[in-house]
């Protein structure tokens, strides 16, 4: 765990690639990304079936160590109509009523074709950021310079490099003024290859740290390539 004050909020970056906000017992993720599996296997495309049930496991593991009050998921908590089975919706349906947390959800752009669907299964979602004092939770980077932005959407990703290798890092980015963009949390998700501006910092996750890069650091400087 790595802990940030940023606007006087205290925000813990956990090496599960989730921050969890202690002041208000609030734990975060971004882009779970459920179905997506199912989506490429509609295509043909051969995947793992344990992809939902692992990326679960590993929520379900997290609340039941922090035990918060609140967990929010900031945005695209699932992958598209193709991908939305009766299996992937059921077990989003069982780990909310199980995991002891009270859930909020906020549509993403990939849950947005399918927010009519998640009514009609119950399932609770904020068509808009979520406001705290001082935070303001989105899925899309959402400009608020007086209070903290905690988004996802990016899936922001560092890149170190020597001369003999290269290792890729899924990352929380902090971007100034206030804003701090969550890594994809969701097992098959891919992400953006950030090169850092001036005053930025990207917070790599390595197995179970979580490391802080400047702006000014080699792996800073590499481009913003999709992926």
């Amino acid at each position: 765990m790595h802990e940030i004050s940023v606007l006087n909020q205290r925000l813990q970056l956990l090496p599960d690639k989730a921050v969890y906000v202690p002041d208000l017992d609030l734990l975060l993720v971004a882009d779970v990304h459920l179905g997506k599996s199912e989506a490429f296997q509609s295509l043909g495309v051969p995947i793992p079936n344990r992809v939902n049930q692992d990326t679960l496991e590993r929520l379900n593991i997290l609340c039941d160590r922090l035990s918060p009050k609140t967990l929010c998921v900031l945005g695209d908590l699932f992958h598209s109509p193709r991908g939305l089975d009766d299996a992937v919706l059921q077990s989003w349906i069982h780990f909310a009523e199980t995991c002891g947390a009270t859930v909020q959800v906020i549509l993403g752009n990939h849950d947005r074709a399918i927010a009519s669907l998640l009514d009609s299964f119950e399932i609770p979602f904020h068509a808009h950021p979520i406001e705290y004092p001082g935070l303001v939770l989105s899925h899309e980077p959402a400009d608020v310079p007086d209070c903290v932005n905690l988004c996802g959407h990016i899936h922001p990703c560092l890149r170190l490099k020597t001369r003999l290798d290269s290792l890729r890092l899924p990352c929380f980015l902090l971007e100034p003024p206030h804003r701090l963009i969550l890594p994809s949390f969701g097992g098959f998700t891919g992400g953006y290859e950030v090169r850092l501006t001036p005053g930025a910092i990207a917070y790599g996750v390595a197995e179970d740290k979580v490391v802080p890069f400047s702006g000014n650091s080699q792996a800073g400087r590499r481009r913003i390539q999709t992926f």
